[in-house]
């Protein structure tokens, strides 16, 4: 069984290792090998812990073999998004992070953790919300699928190098609710 809910501290190792997983499945070839090799578990627990406690949008996905009363406590993390209201000129809100692990892909889940930091955003008050992702990274179609429209692309700096991004828009992101 799974379960989508709002990450708890307890979650940030689990988060940690679900980023760490997910850049080196789907940024092999793309980022600097010692990028990825680099990452660490307990750093990104660290970043997380901090994201949890600062009250920004984060839900997990979590996999238990029992009952969603016990997944809720001691599951295993195999996905999570987070978001924010603007950090960015582009919209109301930013999804930040959307990782589910290679063995969880195809099952829904990257489609109810974006729903889940949606609603939860538009239950703030943002009523448009904007994701960047890398050009070369595969998901990327992914949201173009889940109705976001492209509307800008850039580059970010990732250990030295400039790496091509994209920026996909959702207006009306309160449908999500």
């Amino acid at each position: 069984m799974i379960a989508i809910r709002r990450a708890r501290t307890a979650d940030a190792l689990g988060i940690g290792a679900v980023h760490v997983a997910s850049w080196r499945s789907a940024y092999a070839g793309v980022l600097p090998e010692p990028v990825l090799t680099g990452l660490s578990a307990p750093d990104q627990a660290g970043y997380y812990d901090r994201v949890i406690r600062s009250g920004a949008v984060v839900h997990v996905a979590v996999a238990s073999g029992t009952d969603l009363s016990s997944a809720v406590g001691r599951g295993e993390v195999v996905g999570f998004v987070t978001g924010r209201r603007r950090r960015r000129a582009l919209a109301d809100a930013e999804i930040e992070t959307l990782y589910v692990l290679d063995d969880y892909r195809e099952r829904g889940l990257g489609r109810e953790l974006l729903s889940a930091a949606m609603a939860h955003l538009a239950g703030r008050g943002c009523a448009s919300a904007v994701l960047w992702v890398l050009a070369d990274n595969p998901a990327r179609w992914f949201y173009e699928r889940m109705g976001g429209r492209r509307v800008a692309e850039g580059s970010v700096e990732v250990g030295g190098v400039d790496v091509p991004q994209i920026a996909y828009r959702w207006d009306g992101i309160e449908r999500f609710i």
